[in-house]
């Protein structure tokens, strides 16, 4: 812990009698705008380290929020416990079920700390040009700081502090009036040091000293000094390493459409409620039309709009390919030649303009979460869960009740039903396109969790709920956690209050918590898509600054994660007579509740992994062919085809519908298949 307050640079007034309290406890309301509050101007001390460079007031993010920050360069005065001690002090870090654990929701000061601090170490010299404070995040308790001050030092042991220059005294800071709202404050001077003191000075009537917060500052050269060079977040790919609302996106896409014509397309899959358009970008060698025998795969991000790493990495990855295609690399030229891929970089584009106008370091843990109509997107699929597990539990599956494709439920087509107008959107490119594989973007932790999100026990708030595919699933989120280099990152600390590094950063989506309606289920139930969630960063809406980094973060689990469509067997299902392929049959593996059908070509897809497998094929109207399919270690799809031949009943329907007459060995055989079952 650091040392007291020097006189020589600061003086401070002590108050021995407990903290004003301006606040009173009052409910929560809705989160009001982010507030920006400027004190009175600051002089520096004298011997402060004067340096000659432009002072940069838009500073980024020192990095409390993404964990940049280590745990071990945050200090305080004092803490009521390890789970609020001053590593919790995180700007949007979020609080266990529990209070009193050891994933709490702030950095809170003992009660009896009459001069409480937090205390950040930047680690090298630092141009600090503002803070950003919010108070706890608790579901039982109401704690938030409502103003404070502000010191900096070059050693810990010698302090200045900001002052008002007509008074001399120092500058005390506008806070928080809720626990959520972040408030930023400018420096009015910046200030440049190594360490920065937050000094609460006053809070909540009847709660704590308790802020969370992120620390604004740029990295000072300074090469005559004692303190390392600031490493550089940053990436060898050249490209567009912002953040880009409705329209820098959709200009963006036009861009890589113009650079590369042969091989992307742009299409619009429907609106969001205020009309914006659902862009997707199409990359393959065929823009435009499905070639048989060719997986189609999908991206989809922006679900929640302040969930904005998503969206960029995909937008990056559609420039990336681009660029890789042009240049020859092999291994994007395989993809693309291969794989059909629809990139969906914003599938909430309301939400997100909200978010993007607070900006990625004030819009909090939840604004632009929903979309204009107040809808979270990922509980408004259709639940059909329910009906499956019913069905299973009286013995219907899969005679009677079908173990995949399950249709809308009736209510859920209704006009007066809650769907908001982007759900449906996406529902409809889902019957439209036999996607093979899927992952959903989001943000806010480090982990890949695959279905089912919905627990199996009714109102059961986290419970292992696996599908019948539950190998396929974890291997599919084992390939991208663990080519995701933060995933595998061993010194990396928590994002919150779960620790999934301990299980390899995957999880069962329900054994997590319970999300019914969830895209990843639907896609599951309702076509044949496979898709898992992917949670890419601790921090929602990273500072553009930190964009490179994420990329590489994720650029090889991008790739790595499209080229899992070849794992398993794929092939084609024919009429014996005429070689045409038969659309929706059904492909049933011994062992697996759970069929995928053809596509209106024929050919079909089925994710395994290596194994020996006893795979059917049916057809209405034709014999059923049952054949054995090993799935190798070996780059695949492994072929897996089928040629059905139509049952003489089938025959006859057509024989008779187009005017013919019966052939006489036709007719004999029906004759003896009558005199069998007479």
């Amino acid at each position: 812990m650091c040392k007291g307050t020097s006189e020589q640079h600061v003086r401070i007034r002590v108050i021995k009698k407990k903290k004003i309290v301006t606040k009173k406890r009052k409910k929560l309301t809705h989160p009001r705008p982010p507030v920006t509050a400027r004190p009175s101007v600051t002089t520096s001390p004298t011997g402060t380290l004067d340096l000659t460079e432009k002072q940069e007031p838009d500073c980024p993010p020192l990095g409390l929020e993404s964990l940049r920050v280590s745990d071990n360069q945050l200090y305080a005065s004092s803490s009521q416990s390890f789970g609020l001690g001053p590593h919790r002090g995180r700007l949007n870090i979020q609080s266990g079920l529990e209070d009193g654990d050891l994933f709490d929701g702030a950095w809170c000061a003992e009660q009896q700390d009459a001069e409480p601090w937090l205390q950040v170490d930047a680690g090298h010299l630092t141009r600090f040009s503002g803070i950003i404070t919010q108070g706890r995040n608790s579901i039982w308790r109401y704690d938030w700081v409502t103003s404070y001050k502000v010191q900096f030092s070059n050693d810990s042991q010698t302090w200045w502090g900001s002052k008002n220059r007509s008074s001399g005294m120092d500058a005390v800071f506008p806070a928080n009036s809720d626990p959520e709202t972040p408030v930023l404050n400018l420096l009015p001077e910046p200030q440049v040091a190594r360490f920065i003191r937050l000094l609460p000075q006053t809070w909540l009537q009847g709660g704590a000293s308790c802020l969370r917060a992120e620390i604004l500052a740029c990295p000072v050269s300074d090469p005559n000094g004692p303190f390392p060079e600031v490493p550089v977040l940053g990436s060898s790919d050249s490209l567009d390493f912002r953040h880009h609302d409705y329209k820098a996106m959709r200009k963006l896409m036009k861009q890589v459409n113009e650079q590369c014509p042969n091989i992307t397309r742009i299409y619009s899959i429907g609106r969001s409620h205020q009309g914006l358009k659902l862009y997707v970008m199409e990359m393959s060698d065929q823009p435009g039309e499905h070639e048989l025998g060719e997986p189609e795969v999908r991206y989809v991000a922006g679900m929640h709009g302040n969930e904005a790493l998503g969206r960029e990495l995909l937008l990056l990855l559609m420039q990336f390919l681009c660029r890789e295609f042009l240049r020859g690399d092999p291994r994007v030229t395989r993809l693309l030649t291969e794989t059909r891929i629809h990139l969906l970089p914003s599938m909430n584009p309301d939400g997100y303009e909200t978010a993007f106008r607070r900006g990625s370091e004030l819009v909090g843990w939840a604004e632009g979460r929903w979309n204009h109509q107040g809808i979270d997107l990922n509980h408004n699929f259709a639940d059909l869960n329910t009906p499956l597990w019913e069905a299973e539990d009286e013995g219907l599956v899969p005679d009677t009740v079908p173990n995949h494709h399950l249709p809308l439920p009736a209510y859920y087509t209704l006009p007066n039903a809650t769907v908001a107008p982007e759900t449906w959107a996406v529902i409809k490119w889902m019957q439209r396109i036999p996607f093979v594989l899927s992952a959903n973007l989001h943000g806010g932790e480090l982990v890949v969790s695959y279905p089912f999100d919905m627990t199996r026990t009714p109102w059961a708030a986290r419970e292992l709920t696996p599908t019948p595919d539950e190998a396929v699933f974890r291997w599919l989120s084992t390939v991208y956690a663990g080519t995701n280099r933060a995933m595998q990152d061993p010194d990396r600390r928590p994002c919150h209050s779960h620790d999934f590094s301990l299980y390899g950063s995957i999880i069962n989506g329900a054994d997590w918590h319970t999300v019914p309606g969830s895209m990843n289920d639907f896609s599951y139930l309702h076509t044949n898509c496979f898709e898992v969630t992917v949670e890419l960063s601790c921090d929602k809406f990273p500072h553009e600054n930190e964009l490179p980094q994420e990329w590489e973060n994720n650029k090889d689990a991008l790739l790595t994660y499209l080229e899992q469509v070849r794992m398993g067997i794929a092939g084609v299902v024919r009429d014996k007579d005429t070689e045409l392929g038969i659309a929706d049959a059904v492909i049933s593996v011994d062992g697996i509740n759970h069929d995928v059908t053809t596509a209106w070509g024929g050919d079909y897809w089925r994710l395994l992994t290596p194994g020996d497998y006893m795979v059917t094929a049916s057809a209405e109207g034709y014999h059923t062919v049952t054949r054995s399919c090993r799935v190798t270690f070996e780059e695949g799809p492994v072929p897996c085809n089928f040629r059905l031949t139509k049952t003489p009943k089938q025959r006859l329907r057509e024989l008779l519908a187009a005017g013919a007459k019966v052939p006489p060995d036709l007719r004999r055989r029906l004759e003896r298949l009558r005199g069998q079952k007479n």
